[in-house]
């Protein structure tokens, strides 16, 4: 697959894929996106009433997500499991080429980064006592969920049309049931027909305000009862 490096309105870089004529990120600003939708209204929410929190995360990509949550571990000694579905793992020198060390900022934290994308794939990986990485090699099809088990879904694929097989109820239901209840699931996407779709396999659907450029994002949550 042909990927080329863009930069996004907030000076972050993400990757084109020509052939899907699809983003990584909003070119609105990768950083910025990724902060608001993940960080802010996933993973800070979750961390208000849980301080051990397992993640899923559908898309690894260029790992933005990832580094951008290790630092809460650090910060909060609260233990994270990082579990995250890739089929098709960057290259070492496109990950050199995103130069998100300039947006990091920070000489250890972008150690880290590399050392996540050099992380052995289907094992998990201690970075630090309180950050556990797992990547795994495989489709969220592929993937054979462990039942109410994880706080967080990061929902990060390629937008409906672009991967319509993602974005069916048949892997929504799949995701509920490997959510525990009161976990949630976060994304970028506001489409009327993957509300519905998350609303049928039993998650509750809220609309949030959007990352730059984006009027609305969503935040699906499994009922307690």
């Amino acid at each position: 697959m042909h990927l080329e490096i863009r930069q996004t309105k907030d000076g972050s870089n993400t990757l084109y894929v020509p052939e899907l004529n699809e983003h990584y990120h909003s070119v609105h600003g990768a950083l910025q996106e990724s902060q608001h939708v993940f960080i802010k209204h996933g993973l800070e929410h979750v961390m208000l009433t849980k301080k051990d929190i397992k993640i899923l995360e559908v898309g690894f990509g260029t790992g933005l997500n990832a580094i951008l949550t290790y630092p809460f571990a650090l910060a909060k000694k609260a233990f994270i499991q990082y579990d995250t579905l890739e089929k098709l793992p960057l290259q070492q020198d496109v990950v050199q080429q995103l130069q998100f060390e300039k947006i990091i900022l920070n000489p250890e934290l972008h150690n880290v980064f590399l050392r996540m994308h050099h992380a052995a794939w289907n094992e998990p990986v201690d970075l630090i006592p309180y950050f556990t990485l797992q990547k795994m090699h495989e489709t969220l099809e592929e993937f054979v969920a462990p039942q109410s088990y994880y706080d967080l879904v990061y929902f990060d694929a390629f937008a409906p049309e672009k991967q319509p097989e993602l974005w069916s109820e048949e892997m929504f239901v799949k995701l509920y049931n490997a959510t525990r209840p009161g976990g949630i699931l976060v994304t970028y996407c506001a489409k009327g027909s993957f509300k519905r779709s998350l609303k049928a396999a039993g998650f509750e659907v809220e609309a949030l305000p959007g990352p730059p450029g984006k009027r609305e994002m969503t935040r699906g949550i499994k009922p307690v009862a």
